[in-house]
């Protein structure tokens, strides 16, 4: 459908703990490039972020307005493993494409579930060709939950539809207990649905359909 800038922030990680520390602080296995959940001790959203792995270090792209806690998050946790985080936020701007589109040497590009996440130096300019409706229709139409929506602190990763980044595998990490013991006993609460309009306490608004998120019958 087209390309729409996104409100995000891009976090630096380095140092050689890096993989480790951010695998042990977040939902999904990360050995690299990935998309995973920050979440607290009561299994609550902080941030979905995309991991980048660009060898020397890591970037973590997230939604502006949760960056504070997702610093407050990770400072509190280095404990003297070697990290160094650094922000820049102010030097890039982030965009999303609905399909793979040619773009500049210095953007960084990757396919991930929800389509291809650019991330580009503020000197190179990418036009705008989805505004926020059409974002949202395709978003309502792949059920793709988005922050501030559908995922926010009021929701934990398997209500907002995030429960495929969420590995069924992997040790301990802040939250796991809950969202481990919440999949065994087959009840999550809620989940993400995309139902006909009109639809009650919609999340995002399409066209003909809307995302909401609901009560599960177990």
């Amino acid at each position: 459908m087209g390309v729409i800038k996104l409100n995000s922030y891009v976090l630096i990680i380095r140092g050689s703990d890096r993989l480790k520390f951010i695998d042990g602080l977040s939902t999904n296995k990360v050995e690299g490039d990935c998309c995973t959940v920050f979440t607290t001790t009561s299994a609550k959203v902080i941030d979905m972020v995309d991991v980048i792995d660009m060898g020397e270090f890591l970037a973590l792209v997230g939604h502006s307005p949760f960056k504070n806690d997702v610093l407050e998050h990770m400072h509190k946790r280095i404990l003297g493993q070697d990290i160094h985080i650094g922000d820049a936020s102010q030097n890039n701007s982030v965009y999303l494409s609905t399909s793979d589109i040619d773009v500049a040497d210095s953007v960084t590009k990757r396919n991930t579930w929800r389509g291809w996440i650019l991330v580009a130096p503020n000197s190179e300019i990418i036009d705008e060709t989805m505004d926020l409706q059409d974002f949202n229709e395709y978003r309502v139409m792949n059920m793709i939950p988005h922050q501030g929506l559908e995922i926010t602190s009021n929701n934990h990763p398997l209500a907002c539809g995030l429960d495929h980044l969420v590995h069924e595998a992997k040790g301990c990490y802040i939250g796991q207990e809950i969202l481990a013991r919440m999949r065994s006993r087959g009840r999550q609460g809620k989940e993400l649905v995309r139902l006909e309009n009109p639809v009650e306490n919609a999340t995002t608004l399409g066209k003909t359909h809307s995302l909401a998120i609901v009560r599960t019958s177990n």
